[in-house]
């Protein structure tokens, strides 16, 4: 055997246990130790998509810094955030910020639109729908999502509790009661249901397979969507710009995905 070759086999045996042991993270393809290191891991409101994932290709395109997602219903995310275990940035909507904040674990927020209940038909509005108490016609085949999960079921269920429509409303709803507002969007492209009601943004995404009826705003509150910097990131710095720019462009970005009122 050639030096040459002995050369080149001790080499390649040293680049293998360097990226084994993850002792060198500058070397390229030594795993994913350094590209983790580099990148923010955002917790993501399952209603939040869309924008989050312009959020993170535009800031890498400014900064060069990198970040993934983990999704989930902000219920279920908020245990990371109070044991402060996993996470950067804590994409969500009222209540919680508060949440967060009585958890000690807000670094930062930045207000970047508004979650609102739409009421939305399947496509070319064949039931000819026009306002929510048209929901209690009988025969209809409603979906909404549940209370028991879902701030938007709240809402709907205290507004119609008081019209005197939730009832009525609900022998329509029969068992489709969701808890994710995906599910609302996918009866509606199937043609599943006649109508429901959703989150905006979530009714933007599905925007091709349904219609929004435009109605008068008379919930009792309004939602807001944060985006949160954790005190217990790892990557202050990256949060910190990441947040930066969330308050340049965060409210943009969330508009054009339908987060308005």
């Amino acid at each position: 055997m050639t030096r040459r070759v002995v050369g080149l086999l001790a080499a390649t045996v040293l680049i293998v246990g360097v990226c084994a042991t993850g002792m060198v993270m500058s070397l390229g393809g030594c795993g994913k130790g350094a590209t983790q290191e580099k990148e923010l891991v955002i917790l993501c409101g399952s209603s939040f998509l869309p924008p989050t994932e312009a959020l993170i290709a535009e800031f890498k395109a400014k900064t060069g810094i990198a970040a993934t997602f983990t999704t989930g219903g902000s219920e279920d995310l908020l245990p990371n955030v109070k044991a402060k275990s996993i996470g950067d940035i804590f994409i969500t909507h009222d209540p919680y910020l508060n949440y967060t904040k009585d958890a000690g674990a807000c670094a930062d927020q930045v207000e970047v639109g508004f979650v609102a209940p739409v009421l939305a038909v399947q496509k070319g509005n064949p039931k000819s729908i026009r306002k929510i108490e048209d929901l209690a016609q009988p025969g209809l085949k409603v979906a909404l999502s549940d209370p028991k999960y879902s701030t938007c079921g709240e809402m709907v269920a205290a507004l119609l509790q008081k019209k005197g429509l939730k009832d009525a409303v609900m022998v329509n709803v029969e068992n489709r009661l969701t808890k994710g507002h995906s599910t609302l969007g996918t009866f509606l492209k199937t043609q599943a249901v006649d109508a429901v009601i959703m989150w905006n943004g979530v009714a933007h995404t599905f925007r091709e397979h349904l219609d929004i009826v435009k109605t008068p705003y008379e919930y009792d509150s309004e939602t807001r969507v944060w985006v949160i910097g954790l005190n217990y990131s790892k990557k202050p710095d990256f949060v910190t710009q990441f947040m930066d720019f969330v308050r340049t462009d965060g409210p943009r970005i969330f508009a054009e995905h339908g987060y308005v009122k």
